[in-house]
């Protein structure tokens, strides 16, 4: 049975769409596609087919995404638990395939939440240089940081505000700014009926307003010679062509870029801003033009010749002398290193931070950096945080279950373990539990018993 939509909506995509407008139609009747994002920190393409037994299509439009077949279900795989995929609807993943993001950058996601593509983007950063990831609503900051723990990034800014203050802190700081802006919604109705129901035709106009103020405050913080992604799920003419229409012509700073094509990208539609050529720079994903749902990209330059503003970063930390002492004699037994001079003790917290602005108080956040673990009467805990940065060879004690193993789930749901003789790469102290050498979590070993620090907050239940 076709979905119904409203009458105003329909009339205005009969006016966009003409002779096409029934393909358009049409594509409501076709199924849905499920895609995953590997996480390439972690995991091939090949390793993931082989150890998962997914059945695995690419995407042709981005070299990290893959179809998947709905009864694989990814979800429920021990490999979702250890950060080796994120699920994402195939389109949204072409944002931040499109955004040439390079290791050691300065990279804001300013509406990250829940986080499809902020992986993304610190995935691309390889843990160098630093990912601000943003998201108005406190809630979903929160399922953003957990996404982001998962997949095991490690420079990351987590925060919770309003573009205007981050603005006000970061201004000319980033070298690229992702906007996936809030909007109507209208590019999921396929994919979510539940959508429709919320829609009306003041949404547009509403969002188009949002929109503007997210824009400016993004390319404030953009330097010279910087890019900005925008980015929406709606076809509405006044969110996408209209609002880079108005950043524009607000912002003369900015250029609109090329967007590196796919044959069956559609460009944008000048008519439906105002009236600048440039604006066929613009991608648009088509439902019935592509296996994905409706999406809207423009990818601008701020010009070298923009203002540069300068911004005092934070000095590099000292250590006290004992506490390192500490942490040392726990890493001594692990390949990966920390940057000492980026290791901050708060209370017994200690946390590997990203290089910052100085003055950022104020700023409400929920994660600076990697929190590594914890200082308690001159010993070191390891976070499970840090668990998800590692691997097995990385750390001299693991232990490695299969797939199938029925010890995953009672891990993950918090019980004890017991381990047999040599299963473990030591017989006592601090174990790397992973899945097919793919970490997710901590133990602690005495006699064949594996005490479980798995952490509470991401415990399964039942």
């Amino acid at each position: 049975m076709r979905v119904e939509l409203p009458e105003s909506f329909e009339k205005r995509m009969k006016e966009m769409l003409g002779d096409e407008y029934e393909a358009y139609i049409e594509s409501y009747d076709n199924p849905r596609q499920y895609g995953l994002r590997i996480n390439p920190m972690k995991i091939t393409e090949e390793e993931l087919a082989e150890g998962s037994g997914f059945s695995l299509e690419p995407i042709p439009w981005t070299k990290t995404g893959y179809f998947y077949k709905e009864e694989n279900q990814p979800a429920r795989h021990p490999y979702y638990s250890a950060g080796l995929y994120y699920l994402q609807e195939p389109s949204a993943m072409t944002p931040a395939a499109k955004f040439p993001v390079k290791p050691g950058e300065r990279v804001l996601d300013l509406c990250a939440a829940p986080g499809g593509k902020a992986t993304a983007l610190g995935a691309a950063l390889q843990g160098k240089g630093v990912l601000v990831a943003n998201d108005i609503s406190n809630s979903r900051a929160k399922a953003l940081l957990k996404n982001l723990e998962v997949f095991g990034i490690s420079n990351a800014f987590v925060t919770n505000e309003v573009p205007q203050n981050l603005a006000d802190r970061f201004e000319g700081f980033f070298d690229k700014v992702l906007i996936d802006a809030p909007c109507s919604g209208e590019g999921m109705f396929r994919k979510d009926p539940a959508v429709i129901k919320t829609w009306d035709e003041e949404r547009p106009e509403y969002f188009a307003k949002l929109q503007k103020d997210i824009l400016k405050n993004g390319v404030r913080m953009l330097r010279p010679g910087g890019k900005l992604l925008y980015s929406t799920c709606t076809f509405a003419p006044v969110e996408n062509e209209g609002s880079i229409s108005w950043i524009l012509n607000e912002c003369p700073e900015m250029e609109l870029l090329p967007i590196e094509g796919y044959e069956e990208f559609s460009e944008g539609n000048p008519a439906w801003g105002d009236g600048r050529e440039e604006l066929r720079r613009c991608v648009r994903i088509w439902p019935h033009k592509m296996k994905g749902e409706g999406h809207f990209l423009a990818l601008m330059k701020k010009s070298e010749d923009a203002p540069e503003t300068r911004i005092k970063l934070e000095a590099p930390t000292r250590m006290d002398k004992k506490n390192k002492t500490v942490m040392e004699e726990f890493f001594k037994d692990c390949q990966w290193k920390p940057d000492w001079e980026r290791v901050q003790i708060k209370g017994e917290k200690v946390y590997l931070v990203p290089e910052l602005p100085a003055k950022l108080n104020g700023i409400h956040f929920l994660r600076n950096g990697l929190y590594m673990g914890d200082l308690k009467k001159n010993r070191f805990e390891p976070s499970q945080q840090l668990a998800m940065t590692l691997k097995a060879s990385d750390y001299a004690g693991s232990v490695s279950l299969s797939p199938e193993d029925e010890r995953i789930g009672r891990y993950l749901r918090g019980e004890t373990l017991l381990l047999e003789p040599g299963e473990a790469t030591r017989e006592k102290g601090w174990i790397l539990v992973c899945v097919d050498q793919y970490a997710f979590g901590w133990g602690k070993l005495v006699n064949g018993v594996l005490k479980n620090k798995y952490w509470s907050g991401w415990r399964l239940k039942g």
